[in-house]
């Protein structure tokens, strides 16, 4: 422990003087410098939802719901804008996008094309942390919905617990996703590329006035994606439309409703299921297992969704400067997968092979309205809003499986041979392993008051109180079934000083309820709760277009799940604590000249684990105990080769465990990417390059029997225009 508190401190130190040093830069230096960014700050970064400049956001939502500069909320936000978006080629996932992200593991399990997986501060965002538009994305099973980044403007990360403002959510933080909106101006674009795996993309994003209207606008954006994939016989095929139409009628209201549908048909990757084994390490006999190698059936190899979204948002501003907001979003899911997946080594060169088929069919509904208003009382300005929301999660699981040597009791020889592989195995049928529909229900209703006095002085206290009720009817046992409610208070109070140089110290503490899905040992799971503390500096100068954060946090996570060895194989009798820090700048220097940079140290520990105590004092497994990671950009604005542009960046990702008893180590890796682009008259063309030297490595594993592969090299080539 002393060794981590003194990384702790040496980190802070270093953040501390950075900031210091730009800080206190001579005031010439400062006068110069601001003449070359006059031009970048009339472009605008002025809301919370809307377009970012370059690689520096200046106003979020995530952390309020209102339209807030980034350093008035009390908790570090991370945002990633559609430029840094084209700039680093983010195609398919969204999960791409926050590769460079501070306190953000990515990609834990390699590339797996129908599901995005987040690690935030350490804990699994992926099913509890995922919002668009800052209405929840619940996800439990397979029942999550995947969202295109080419349908978003923005993605913003919360860090930390979040669930003051939107009820139940992950106790490391939140990704919001922000969906692109129709524009005050005329706006065509369109898009096709392909990268080296085979795998090509078409994109159109189109938007305008109706007709002659001065008071209705449209978007239209579509994309249609596919064909092969880095390992042998994997394809698929995916695309979505998004059509809206935004009514104003007048400065004071505006009306959006908006729909969108997509879906995915594909041969699964399987790569996140190898054994350590033959990955991490070398198996006698074997080496390594190749990166191409298939483990499952090609001919039954089946994955598939297709979801559904409509939804929309209203705010009308009132005389006297109260505002109501409200937005809304039905989803609809159905997905089906049929799978054969390796497990552990069954021979020196045979991996044992799991069937599997899921069915599922999901229907939510998120619901959000709030009032808000700014005013003078008692010498200090308020920033109050105050709102109900709700949100209804209702799945249908239908899984079934088959193990190894017999599950049920059946024959099964169908290992595969990872050197001369014998595909056309016959399969078994797999047997039942879920069957049951739940249903979440979950109200709201929450208040924040942003106090703002004494020149600088900065005050957030947040209040919620949430009711959750829970039908789980289980279709193979009935006498599991259960019906459960649950309520609690949750709150946030956060305390900042702004000084004129742009330096925003900063403490907050908060709590935190999230609830969960399913049935542990001891019936019906509770949700999670704790609660964290965070301190931090962010710093926006005044010389130059950039935005920095430094900050330290503890998380305590209670009612968390552990493994026991029966039925039904979890249980909450588990605390976990988490504790690091962050360092984060994006900075856009000159009109030539945009950086982005991150370091986290995260030092995560299972703090009580009654099953199995000799697991208290371990790190859970996938977690890096650190992470870097930086990009530059340059782009030529005069003579010649005015409009080309050169990008290059590095990631660097800490080692982590393997297993829960912290015996098996997956080491750390670094991966550079570039990208060289084009731009004249509208037309652009790029080609970006991920893993550019080819490194062969493990992203992280869940177990010795599941660990996944990053991704090998891959350039994408894209073409656009844009009138």
């Amino acid at each position: 422990m002393r060794k981590h508190r003194k990384f702790l401190n040496m980190g802070l130190n270093a953040s501390a003087t950075a900031i210091a040093i730009l800080a206190a830069l001579p005031a010439s230096a400062q006068d110069s410098t601001q003449l070359q960014t006059i031009v970048v700050e009339g472009q605008g970064n002025g809301t919370g939802t809307g377009p970012v400049k370059g690689y520096v956001a200046k106003q979020t939502t995530a952390g309020s719901k209102t339209d807030t500069p980034l350093n008035e909320v009390p908790q570090a936000v991370s945002v990633v804008g559609r430029e840094e978006l084209e700039d680093r080629a983010v195609v398919n996932k969204v999960d791409e996008a926050l590769r460079y992200t501070a306190g953000v593991a990515t990609q834990n399990f390699g590339t797996d094309p129908d599901t995005d997986w987040y690690y935030i501060r350490g804990f699994d965002a992926s099913q509890t942390g995922v919002y668009l538009d800052g209405l929840n994305l619940f996800a439990y099973g397979f029942g999550n919905f995947q969202v295109d980044p080419f349908m978003l403007e923005r993605v913003d990360i919360l860090k930390g617990p979040a669930s003051v403002l939107y009820g139940g959510a992950n106790a490391g933080g939140i990704v919001d996703m922000v969906r692109k909106r129709p524009t005050d101006e005329p706006y065509y674009y369109t898009e096709a590329g392909i990268n080296t795996n085979g795998n090509a993309f078409t994109g159109f994003d189109i938007s305008d006035k109706v007709g002659a209207s001065e008071t209705m606008t449209y978007r239209l954006t579509g994309k249609v994606a596919g064909g092969n994939g880095y390992t042998d016989f994997t394809h698929d095929l995916r695309g979505f439309v998004m059509p809206q139409l935004t009514i104003a009628p007048d400065e004071a209201t505006k009306f959006t409703i908006w729909a969108y549908a997509g879906g995915l048909d594909q041969l699964h990757t399987g790569n996140g299921f190898l054994p350590y084994e033959g990955t991490v390490v070398d198996r006698p006999g074997v080496g390594k297992i190749s990166r191409k190698f298939f483990p499952g059936e090609p001919d039954i190899d089946t994955g598939r969704y297709d979801q559904q979204m409509i939804g929309y948002e209203f705010e009308h501003e009132f005389e006297g400067g109260w505002k109501f907001s409200s937005n809304g979003r039905y989803g609809h899911l159905d997905k089906y997968e049929h799978i054969v997946y390796p497990f552990l080594w069954a021979s020196p060169t045979e991996l044992q092979r799991i069937g599997f088929t899921g069915d599922t069919s999901v229907n939510t509904l998120a619901w959000d309205n709030r009032i808000q208003n700014e005013f003078d009382l008692g010498g200090a300005t308020h920033k109050v809003m105050a709102g109900v929301d709700y949100r209804l999660y209702d799945i249908d699981n239908v899984q079934n499986s088959v193990f190894g040597a017999g599950f049920p009791a059946q024959p099964y020889n169908g290992n595969l041979d990872v050197l001369n592989p014998n595909y056309g195995q016959t399969q078994p049928t797999p047997g039942a392993l879920y069957n049951e529909n739940v249903r979440m229900n979950q109200l709201g209703f929450y208040a924040q008051d942003q106090i703002r006095f004494g020149g600088g002085w900065l005050v957030t206290l947040n209040g919620r109180y949430d009711y959750v009720h829970t039908d789980f009817n289980n279709k193979l046992s009935p006498a599991g079934s259960f019906k459960d409610s649950d309520s609690a208070w949750s709150g946030r109070a956060g305390l900042a000083y702004e000084f004129e140089n742009g330096l925003t110290p900063y403490v907050s503490a908060a709590t935190f309820f999230n609830p969960l899905v399913g049935r542990g040992a001891q019936g019906p799971l509770k949700p999670e709760e704790g609660e964290q503390y965070e301190a931090g500096i962010k710093y926006d100068p005044t010389f130059m277009d950039a935005s920095f954060t430094a900050s330290v946090f503890h998380i305590n996570k209670k009612n968390n799940s552990v493994s026991i060895p029966a039925p039904p194989f979890t249980d909450q009798l588990g605390e976990v604590e988490s504790k690091g820090f962050e360092l984060e700048g994006k900075v856009n220097i000159t009109e030539n000249w945009k950086l982005l940079g991150s370091f986290s140290y995260n030092d995560v520990e299972v703090t009580r684990n009654d099953p199995n105590p000799s697991l208290i004092g371990k790190t859970p497994y996938i977690v890096p105990n650190y992470m870097a990671s930086m990009w530059v950009d340059y782009t030529v604005t005069e003579g010649a080769l005015e409009g080309l542009s050169l990008g290059a960046g590095l990631r660097h990702k800490g080692e982590s465990w393997a297993d829960e008893l912290n015996t098996l180590q997956v080491p750390d890796s670094t991966v550079f990417d570039a990208a060289i682009r084009y731009k004249k008259e509208g037309w652009a063309a790029s080609l970006n390059v991920t893993n550019l030297f080819d490194k062969t490595y493990v992203e992280s594993c869940r177990t010795n029997g599941a660990c996944g592969y990053g991704d090998a090299r891959t350039i994408t080539f894209k073409l656009s225009k844009t009138w």
